[in-house]
């Protein structure tokens, strides 16, 4: 995998918590280090983490899937870039809960949340046969300091573009499906 579509992943991944992160930053008054450090190293450590759970599922049935894969992968990052624009578009049901959700339970359910996409393309990874090691660093990485500049960003500027940025989000990950299938089907 290239450096350029690698960082495209990880920016793709890093919308939902950029988008939670202008959430917290509008909500959560005022913001300390420690509420950057929690959010930002949880976020990061997540999004880390979820790839290589999904890559080594996908090592355990990429034997079985080899001549299709690229479909398959095609199809994970589709429905994960039609989910994510989905939950952009759709009104809040709920508005934010009273709290700090930088501690305890919600953070951890945050974190989960914002990462579910990352382990839908760590068995993308794993199908196409990709190292995940790399790749897992740099989505970790880049989650954790979107966060930290979604939380700065919706400090001084509110949540007016968080839905906006989840929809890139998730072209972008189309996209990179739609050029995982073209180089399969082309190059060979």
């Amino acid at each position: 995998m290239d450096l350029i579509t690698l960082i495209g992943i990880a920016v793709a991944l890093a919308m939902d918590a950029f988008a939670v992160a202008l959430g917290v930053g509008v909500s959560v008054s005022p913001l300390t280090g420690r509420h950057f450090f929690r959010l930002g190293f949880h976020f990061g450590l997540f999004q880390g983490l979820m790839p290589i759970i999904g890559w080594l599922a996908g090592r355990t049935v990429q034997a079985y899937i080899r001549d299709y894969d690229h479909w398959i992968a095609f199809a994970l990052l589709l429905l994960v870039g039609g989910h994510m624009i989905y939950e952009a578009v759709q009104p809040e049901e709920n508005e934010r809960e009273s709290g700090d959700p930088t501690r305890g339970l919600s953070l951890v359910l945050l974190s989960i949340a914002t990462s579910i996409d990352a382990l839908a393309v760590g068995l993308t990874l794993g199908m196409l046969d990709v190292t995940v090691w790399f790749p897992a660093i740099v989505i970790g990485l880049v989650a954790g300091g979107f966060t930290v500049v979604g939380m700065l960003i919706g400090r001084k500027a509110g949540d007016r573009w968080g839905g906006r940025v989840e929809i890139l989000g998730g072209i972008v990950l189309i996209a990179i499906g739609l050029k995982i299938v073209v180089e399969h089907t082309m190059g060979g």
